[in-house]
């Protein structure tokens, strides 16, 4: 998916900051998400993995807000990397009337479930803190579309493997996108249950 392929506010904001082409990653990754097949994109750091990432959800989600449930979710690893991403976005929404939200650890949840149920378009959660809100009846997932883990390096730490593992659960047809520096074997068990039939795009360092 070139770049000209993109709806008009992500041709706008790439033009801001001055991307003309995509990456070599960008360019294999990005058309294989947008044909919806599920995808292990893996890549070192500074091959534009977050950027496809940012690309493929709005482009997804056609830049439009609808109804209240989230359409999108992206788990992250802590509360900084949900801010960053957060942040990043931000630079790509603009133009749009996308509405993005980030839920982590250290803030309230009663809070948190009060600000989902306003509607929210895209959210970035941690694991841990995404199965509370989800088991508290704080978020409805069956309008999902598109489920990122983004540098999942952090899966493999105590149990949060085991945290996103549970949440395919709750999803009847859903689009997913593992993103990381190494392919871990751990992956194969994704692949045998919600991410069959992916693919892995690979970019050597």
């Amino acid at each position: 998916m070139p770049f000209k392929k993109l709806i008009e506010p992500l041709k706008e904001a790439l033009s801001r900051k001055g991307f003309e082409t995509p990456l070599p990653f960008q360019k294999q990754i990005l058309s294989k998400i947008k044909g919806g097949a599920n995808v292990f994109g893996i890549a070192p750091e500074g091959a534009g993995k977050t950027t496809a990432l940012i690309l493929s959800v709005i482009q997804k989600l056609k830049g439009e807000a609808i109804d209240d449930a989230p359409r999108a979710l992206i788990f992250v690893k802590d509360k900084k990397a949900a801010l960053d991403l957060a942040l990043e976005f931000n630079a790509y929404t603009r133009g749009t009337d996308l509405r993005v939200y980030c839920a982590y650890d250290e803030h309230n949840i009663e809070l948190q479930r009060e600000e989902i149920y306003l509607g929210t378009d895209i959210v970035i959660a941690t694991p841990k803190r995404l199965n509370k809100i989800f088991y508290l009846n704080g978020i409805h997932l069956g309008q999902l579309k598109i489920c990122i883990v983004e540098d999942a390096e952090f899966l493999f730490k105590g149990r949060i493997f085991g945290e996103i593992s549970r949440t395919p659960e709750s999803i009847e047809k859903c689009q997913y996108v593992v993103l990381s520096t190494k392919y871990d074997t751990r992956f194969e068990r994704w692949r045998e249950t919600f991410m069959n039939n992916s693919q892995i795009v690979k970019l050597s360092i």
